[in-house]
């Protein structure tokens, strides 16, 4: 029996779709069971294959993805979806949170912050590319929810640097790379940053770090 996640590519881009379905087969483990920039077999796909999740482009002539994904809906499929796409507008974050998506990537992602992502949405997280953590931090905010800011936490000054560099976006390697540590050093940094603030992914710790002001600059002025 085949229990490997099933997973419908939806790109008006061959070679992107080629090129995904090639990282996830591959590297991930997953199955790939349709790549389409057509509706119609889009449908199809999913009639046929009952994939776990969908990922989706945002732009898409000449039908966009959430316009597709609200036709899907329409018609009674749920599947979860997460948009990978090159978009770092704050409004299409917002669209696409609305449409209660699974997830929000940015094409520029590191490979590896990518599977990984597709991984987590498979399991059923919300997954958010960590550089848009500051555009979530503002809707957010624009939305009146809870801020975190009256969080005691207790981070080591180590600590407080890498949650800085993921404020900025950063993967795991970049951090490795720019304080010259490394990557598995950095995995352990993240999980005890995560634990201590009682979050579950990379993207909470983020906005937590740009509602509370922790940049790479002020990392000496915080204890």
């Amino acid at each position: 029996m085949n229990d490997r996640t099933k997973i419908l590519l939806i790109d008006d881009h061959g070679l992107c779709r080629r090129g995904l379905a090639e990282l996830l087969e591959h590297r991930a483990g997953m199955n790939v069971v349709g790549g389409t920039d057509s509706a119609d077999e889009a449908e199809a796909i999913l009639d046929r294959e009952t994939p776990d999740l969908i990922i989706m482009d945002l732009r898409m002539p000449p039908m966009d993805g959430l316009t597709l994904l609200r036709r899907l809906r329409d018609k009674g499929y749920t599947t979860p979806v997460v948009i990978l796409t090159m978009s770092d507008s704050q409004d299409d974050l917002a669209a696409a949170l609305r449409a209660e998506v699974r997830g929000y990537l940015l094409k520029d992602m590191d490979p590896d912050d990518v599977l990984d992502s597709i991984r987590r949405a498979a399991r059923g997280e919300l997954i958010v590319a960590p550089a848009m953590a500051l555009k979530l931090a503002q809707l957010l905010q624009s939305g009146q929810k809870e801020s975190p800011k009256d969080k005691q936490v207790k981070l080591t000054e180590r600590e407080r640097e890498i949650l800085s560099h993921l404020a900025a976006g950063k993967s795991n390697k970049a951090i490795a790379k720019s304080l010259n540590i490394s990557h598995d050093t950095v995995k352990l940094h993240v999980r005890h940053i995560l634990a201590k603030l009682n979050m579950s992914s990379r993207v909470e710790a983020a906005v937590f770090a740009v509602e509370n002001g922790v940049s790479i600059q002020a990392r000496h002025a915080l204890t």
